[in-house]
């Protein structure tokens, strides 16, 4: 029998698969959004990372899902978020004059930074620079695109936070936690970054039980949030955030009615299945903010 009508004619061979899914790189796991279908209902799955072992990692996400496309979104240590002062050059040019204004900020020699940048939706001589090592970023590209897989866009958490609340008109500031991170401040209105900010101390906040959180941690941090609402209203001369919106593990309820008590702002739980699967599901979200 002709070599080209048995192809045809070979039911085994997986189907090709056009799925896109949302993929959230954290230090030691992929949490992967696979959106509802006529079929199935939304979904999460994670799978584990080792040593940054990317083929490892993605191989069974290829396997239930092959030649899915993939919106990455990158945890926090996974990429640097600086902030300079903007060159008078050309747009065609901003990018390479930035690798020579943020150079002394990073470790990363010069021939390894990757980056790029974004601005403010307020008027600034500022811009926010993302930079990645250009090695460890193309590895990883690599063993995504062995295994059949394709990537459509790549982004960071402080970005996936304006997806929460894209057609609010309202400044909402959201607080967020990927344990074993640091703790993120944002502000957000109508699908746009406003600020956001970084908070040491707060690393297992996923795991403090009510009575640590009783016990001085709930008002730890009231003072931070105090401080970028602060800022948010006299440094960037903004309005009040209409509230505060915790998107956290642990005992979450706990810390939001604590919380509440030192604030006007209506404190709110971001629902989740947990902080992994809705970072995921931010993901996926970002691929609308390319189609605007």
């Amino acid at each position: 029998m002709d070599n080209e009508l048995i192809a045809k004619l070979a039911f085994w061979r997986p189907k090709a698969s056009s799925a896109t899914l949302g993929v959230y790189l954290c230090a030691d796991k992929l949490w992967v959004y696979i959106p509802e279908t006529p079929a199935q209902r939304e979904q999460w799955q994670s799978f584990e990372l080792a040593q940054d072992n990317w083929h490892d990692a993605f191989a069974p996400l290829a396997r239930h899902f092959p030649q899915a496309k993939l919106q990455l979104l990158l945890a926090h240590g996974r990429y640097q978020l600086l902030v300079a002062d903007k060159p008078s050059v050309d747009e065609a040019e901003l990018a390479q004059a930035l690798i020579w204004s943020i150079k002394d900020m990073v470790t990363i020699p010069v021939p390894q930074i990757h980056l790029d940048y974004f601005e403010s939706p307020l008027p600034s001589n500022k811009v926010n620079v993302v930079v990645v090592e250009k090695d460890k970023l193309m590895k990883l590209v690599q063993a995504i695109n062995e295994l059949g897989l394709s990537i459509l866009g790549i982004s960071i958490e402080e970005l996936a936070m304006t997806n929460l609340f894209i057609d609010d008109a309202q400044a909402r500031l959201v607080v967020s936690h990927n344990p074993g991170s640091e703790l993120m401040l944002t502000v957000v209105k109508e699908g746009q970054l406003y600020m956001q900010r970084r908070v040491r101390g707060f690393t297992e906040l996923n795991k403090a039980e009510v009575d640590e959180l009783n016990y001085g941690l709930a008002d730890n941090l009231s003072l931070e949030i105090q401080r970028s609402m602060d800022y948010f209203e006299s440094q960037l001369r903004q309005p009040p955030v209409a509230s505060i919106e915790l998107l956290t593990d642990g005992a979450t309820e706990a810390l939001a009615k604590l919380v509440s008590a030192n604030f006007n702002q209506s404190v709110n739980v971001i629902e989740k299945n947990s902080v992994g699967a809705r970072m995921a599901g931010l993901a996926f979200s970002e691929l609308s903010r390319g189609a605007q």
